[in-house]
């Protein structure tokens, strides 16, 4: 069993089950027991704890989710870094994997991957406008839940893109290799372009069921990535529509130059798709502009490591061994004369270049740098050799001071001091999320066309919205959202019809009884307490009644104890002596006096019985003393003893009375026993 199972970090979050093993972590399912909801905990394996390089990519992961807020996004609720346990607490999703879907699925309806990406890169989008470049983006890392909506998670190797510095780690490629782009299997710098290229090999995976290239070892499955070109999809599942084809195969472009620059520009294609299914796009795909010629004898020597003669005529019989050497040896002297030659014109050429003879007699011409993306200040910091000039300022989806456009484009040769003016965001413009909820979906929408507040609809089941009301937004009412941002809307299906059984929870706790009929569909109205011998806050009864059925969000009504027996009454019948004396009366139960029975002055020939009435649980010995005197001389006249339960007196002694005023006097010989 897992050590954590049972246990409450740091007094608040008590572990209930794994529900996910990753390579430098475990997920745990956990409740916060000061919030009161369920939240996963991603807890860093213990033999991961002395490892710096694993340590910075979990702070990582929280450093790049804390910045973001995004109803695709997993959210994150708390962090603990250091001592012998680091975690983070982040929302629970009750899902699935995107790839367990699809292994489920085998072939995803193109409808639902268009749904399915579009939110993928909406989320992306959120991101990568934060300057954050996530680099793992697979379907294990998108959760799906049940109504359709997609999470992404797992930004444990995700960087931010506006860094300093882009050094990358070329000894091992960062990312899934299956979905990972050619410049990371390459070790080189990564960009927002990179989670385009994993999306789309997530897209084509979805439309097809195969990934685009698969081999036996996961380096060959890199090399598949930076040289091989995939089949087309239609080839494989000829029900995909051809723009939806070509929008795949443009987001798995090698070069990042040819692919789709952001998220956004795959999105306004894939809403052009949504629009016209028919679409296209005329993309060309994998298309080498400037194609190698080689002589055929050096492919082979660089394809293959033993040369095989697939140019020569075959021989009939034995091949004598000189002619094989022969064969092998000239493509290989080939090949080495070829590696000679490419140097000498590469040595040549950097020569002249450092001279400036491709820029000009003096070598004043210098190479416009790509400053999109960077900020005035970085821009000019990084590049002092230009001079940076404000064209204009715009309302965009890129961050506030952010350059969206230069001129001079990337690459153009000026002369040094030349001037490049840039386009500068004013980020974003912001809109407050209108008051919609508890409106019908007619008005919400014209409030929020009204707006320009982008909107994606869900409907869901929900057993206090009327059918076709809003429930909820998210963000919510009164949060300000950027131009542009979509925000998520949720629509009532009306109180859910499904049929259900209550379950049996007579005879447990009021707040287990809850937690069952919760999960179960019931909603749980207030409970009523009762007096009762069973332990406090047990339940005694629910309303619906134990094993009826009834439909799913019914109100269950639980009666419960206060843990105080109920009291029950017994009523004690006095006879008095036969006497014209007057007489006083004393009560006393279980040896204390009841004041309140004390009487005044009786004359028993006019009153011949007094009556009263107890209340308690059990059994109770009452006394009755009896004076002429009300002050003293009080005196055992009768004895009783009382079930309450049974609601039965008994007369167990009786004393004879002196009357002061006769010579004798002689009471009833008994007195009956009373039932109430």
């Amino acid at each position: 069993m897992d050590k954590y199972i049972g246990k409450r970090l740091d007094g608040r979050y008590e572990i209930i089950e794994v529900i996910g093993v990753g390579g430098m972590a475990v997920v745990y399912k956990a409740r916060d027991v000061l919030d009161d909801r369920i939240v996963a905990v991603k807890v860093l394996k213990s033999e991961f704890l002395g490892n710096e390089e694993f340590r910075r990519r979990f702070k990582n992961e929280c450093k790049a989710i804390a910045v973001l807020s995004h109803p695709n996004i997993i959210k994150v609720y708390d962090v603990n870094f250091g001592g012998n346990i680091e975690y983070i607490v982040m929302e629970y999703v009750d899902g699935i994997t995107l790839k367990e879907y699809i292994e489920q699925q085998g072939v995803v309806k193109w409808k639902e991957a268009v749904h399915f990406t579009t939110q993928i890169l909406k989320a992306l989008q959120h991101a990568h406008d934060k300057g954050i470049v996530h680099r793992d983006i697979k379907p294990q890392n998108i959760m799906l839940l049940q109504d359709g909506t997609i999470k992404v998670m797992d930004f444990g190797i995700a960087r931010f893109s506006r860094n300093t510095s882009h050094t990358v780690n070329t000894d091992r490629a960062i990312g899934s290799v299956h979905y990972i782009s050619p410049e990371q299997a390459s070790g080189d710098v990564t960009d927002e372009r990179s989670d385009i290229y994993s999306v789309g090999v997530m897209l084509y995976e979805m439309l097809t069921g195969k990934l685009p290239f698969e081999a036996d070892t996961a380096v060959s499955v890199a090399i598949m990535q930076l040289q091989s070109t995939p089949r087309m999809p239609r080839e494989i599942n000829e029900t995909i529509p051809e723009g939806l084809e070509e929008i795949t195969m443009h987001a798995m472009q090698k070069d990042p130059q040819k692919r789709y620059q952001s998220a956004a520009e795959m999105l306004r294609d894939i809403e052009e798709f949504k629009r016209n299914p028919s679409i296209r796009f005329e993309y060309k795909y994998f298309v080498d502009d400037n194609p190698t010629r080689i002589v055929k004898s050096i492919d082979r020597v660089r394809a293959t490591d033993s040369y095989t003669a697939l140019d020569e005529p075959e021989e009939d019989g034995e091949e004598d061994d000189k002619k094989k050497k022969k064969h092998s040896a000239i493509p290989l002297l080939a090949g080495i004369a070829f590696g000679v030659v490419l140097f000498t014109v590469a040595f040549v050429i950097a020569v002249m270049w450092w001279m400036g003879v491709f820029t000009g007699q003096d070598g004043d011409l210098i190479e416009v740098p790509k400053v999109i993306g960077m900020t005035m200040e970085e821009a000019k910091l990084q590049y002092p050799d230009f001079a940076f000039e404000i064209k204009n300022t715009l309302y965009n989806t890129a961050p506030k001071d952010q350059i969206i456009e230069q001129d001079p484009s990337e690459g153009s040769k000026v002369e040094k001091g030349a001037a490049v003016k840039v386009v500068v965001s004013l980020g974003p413009k912001e809109n407050v999320v209108p008051d919609i909820v508890g409106k019908d979906w007619k008005t919400a929408k014209a409030t929020l066309d009204g707006a320009k507040i982008q909107y994606e609809v869900q409907e869901r089941e929900d057993e206090e919205t009327a059918e076709g009301y809003v429930i909820q937004t998210s963000p919510a009412v009164g949060e300000t959202v950027k131009e542009g941002q979509t925000i998520l809307v949720y629509v009532s299906l009306g109180p859910s019809q499904i049929p259900v059984t209550v379950p049996n929870v007579i005879g447990i706790s009021e707040a287990n009884a809850k937690r069952l009929l919760e999960e179960k569909g019931f909603t749980v109205g207030e409970s009523v307490q009762v007096d009762s011998d069973r332990p406090i806050n047990e339940v005694l009864s629910c309303d619906p009644k134990v094993d009826s059925t009834v439909t799913k969000g019914t109100k269950v009504t639980l009666t419960i104890s206060n843990g105080k027996a109920p009291t029950k009454q017994a009523t004690v019948t006095v006879n008095l002596p036969k006497t014209s004396t007057p007489v006083y009366l004393k009560v006393y139960v279980d040896g204390v006096e009841n004041r309140d029975l004390r009487t005044n002055e009786i004359i028993p020939s006019q009153r011949p019985q007094y009556d009263f009435t107890l209340e308690g649980t059990g059994t109770s010995t009452i006394t009755v003393r009896i004076s002429t005197n009300p002050d003293s001389g009080f005196a055992d006249y009768a004895i009783y003893t009382v079930n309450y339960d049974s609601h039965t007196v008994k007369l167990t002694q009786q004393n004879e009375f002196k009357d002061p005023n006769a010579n004798s006097s002689k009471p009833e010989s008994s007195s009956k026993p009373h039932d109430d």
